[in-house]
């Protein structure tokens, strides 16, 4: 998850629905920050009810000081993030993702991104009531969690740092190295009890996306979507069968680090790499021989007057309608 909409906001992922017709998205570029407005309308994930907003904004590096954030909260950096979930609601994007374990304690961040998510929706709609907001949250696969409750036990740890009775999409952040088939029973339990509208996975091959869409399946649950890293970079559901299994079975597939966690924008380059972990990724080798794409990108945007990070997503945008 990549477009920063500033230097410590969340990033933005698509939804791609290959039923669906989107509308423009149109970007407004100041400085070190982006504001896009959507103006299309909502699809729904997988065969489920749930509707959410084309773009979504993920709330990974909310609180977190292991990968994001130059290994330091401050008080400035949450003025960023909170400004940043303004900004996004203000434009029309209303879907956030987060996870529990991001910006945890287990994943020595500072503050849970949950938590996070939670004040400035509690804070939004105190001023606006009518505030419409769709939260995606994911369970952590850890080798410890046994069984189908767990799941339901940390759903209800997530829902309490949100503040929230239930969430919108519930999502298995990544293949257990044991026991997912209780992780799937549970979320079948987690629609069954009305915590949750949707579920979907995440970072899931194809048998084991075919494995839990039939489990589900035999309870009459739609499993919604399969969120997997997606970009003009990063082309591996096209390669692995995640994106064809996704079509076939009427899978919403989400696509995160859309703009590759802010090398597509053209925000770096090979004497300013990012810092921190992400300067091992995308290190000035790796951004010198990404000159030329960057270039193109560019070059496509002046011919539309569009930003970088409205060329990465249409084309992404395309690319799975």
């Amino acid at each position: 998850m990549a477009m920063h909409l500033s230097s410590a906001a969340p990033a933005c992922f698509a939804v791609a629905d290959p039923r669906a017709r989107s509308r423009k998205v149109r970007a407004i570029a100041s400085g070190d920050s982006a504001i896009l407005k959507v103006e299309e309308e909502k699809v729904k994930l997988g065969s489920s009810d749930l509707k959410v907003t084309r773009l979504g904004i993920g709330a990974w590096s909310w609180g977190d000081t292991s990968y994001w954030n130059n290994f330091e909260w401050d008080d400035r950096k949450m003025k960023a993030a909170k400004g940043a979930f303004e900004s996004s609601i203000d434009s029309g994007i209303t879907l956030f993702d987060t996870a529990e374990v991001y910006g945890s304690r287990m994943s020595f961040g500072a503050i849970n991104s949950e938590t996070l998510l939670g004040r400035f929706i509690k804070e939004r709609k105190e001023k606006d009531p009518e505030t419409e907001v769709a939260v995606a949250t994911k369970f952590a696969a850890l080798p410890w969690r046994l069984g189908r409750q767990s799941v339901i036990t940390a759903l209800k740890d997530s829902l309490c740092r949100l503040g929230l009775d239930s969430v919108d999409l519930y999502q298995l952040h990544w293949p257990g190295v044991w026991g997912n088939e209780g992780y799937i029973d549970g979320l079948g339990d987690a629609v069954e009890q009305g915590l949750v509208k949707a579920v979907g996975v995440s970072n899931y091959g194809e048998r084991r996306l075919r494995e839990a869409y039939e489990k589900l399946k035999q309870r009459g649950i739609p499993l919604a979507s399969n969120q997997v890293n997606y970009s003009l970079i990063y082309r591996k559901p096209e390669e692995n069968g995640v994106k064809a299994t996704c079509d076939e079975l009427g899978i919403t597939l989400i696509a995160y680090s859309p703009i590759a966690q802010g090398a597509l924008t053209g925000k770096y380059t090979p004497e300013n790499p990012p810092s921190g972990p992400r300067g091992q990724i995308y290190t000035p080798d790796f951004l010198t021989r990404l000159q030329p794409l960057l270039n193109r990108i560019n070059e496509i945007g002046d011919s539309y007057k569009k930003t970088p990070t409205q060329v990465v997503l249409n084309w992404l945008k395309h690319r799975v309608t």
